[in-house]
């Protein structure tokens, strides 16, 4: 859940199809691309739909926003999470913001089969899991952290708000 740096999701989207804004970016349009990069067919039925992404996104009030949002396998969630982080095993969530201003863009990869598995080992419905992971992988994005306990409360604050607004409930 850790913001990074450029990486090969960059590449795929620039080449991804865009779902295109409705107001220009000045006006603070959102492009947005969402991308399923998943072959294993017992976890697709698990994934969000594009309208929910997008839905959970506009929650955290980007303002103008190029953001991609990529769903992978176990495998490039490791080989991300440990060529990012030096951690080589699958986390839920990862962040690449590349600029905050004027036009926030970034990427955010969640781990299909981590993602369900957590949601299953917290007794919660998948859809508010992803929900909650995609709001947090936002706030990171929006420049939110969790490094020390004052941000971790600030942070938590804003994702209980955004949730609430959403209709999911608390995800602590």
């Amino acid at each position: 859940m850790k913001s990074m740096s450029k990486t090969p999701v960059a590449k795929a989207r620039s080449e991804a199809k865009r779902l295109p804004a409705k107001e220009g970016m000045a006006g603070g349009g959102l492009s947005l691309s969402v991308q399923y990069a998943t072959d294993d067919a017992t976890d697709a039925d698990g994934l969000p739909t594009r309208a929910e992404v997008r839905r959970w996104v506009r929650a955290t009030r980007p303002g103008a926003a190029e953001l991609t949002v990529r769903f992978v396998d176990a495998e490039e969630g490791r080989r991300l999470n440990a060529q990012y982080r030096g951690k080589d095993c699958a986390t839920n969530v990862l962040s690449f913001p590349y600029a905050r201003a004027p036009v926030l863009a970034g990427d955010l990869v969640l781990c299909l089969p981590v993602v369900l598995r957590e949601a299953a080992e917290q007794g919660k419905p998948a859809t508010a899991h992803f929900a909650h992971l995609v709001v947090h992988g936002m706030l990171h994005l929006l420049g939110y952290d969790h490094g020390t306990d004052t941000e971790a409360c600030a942070m938590e604050r804003m994702e209980r708000e955004v949730l609430t607004r959403l209709g999911f409930p608390d995800p602590y």
